[in-house]
């Protein structure tokens, strides 16, 4: 059995889920390139796309 590729790749992690603060990471969806941010502490969390100055998605080349 093949197998299965992950569709988001961390490429930046920060934090502890120890601390007050919690953890911060980047992930970037393998498929369209689309970078995230994703913050979580304790049983809260949250995720929005990453934006340049100019509002737009930042979007990451894909590796083919």
């Amino acid at each position: 059995m093949a197998k299965k590729e992950n569709r988001f790749e961390v490429v930046y992690k920060d934090g502890a889920q120890l601390k007050d603060d919690g953890v911060r990471q980047i992930i970037v969806d393998t498929e369209t390139g689309v970078n995230y941010l994703v913050w979580k502490s304790g049983y809260a969390g949250g995720i929005t796309p990453l934006l340049d100055s100019e509002g737009k998605v930042i979007v990451t080349e894909r590796k083919r």
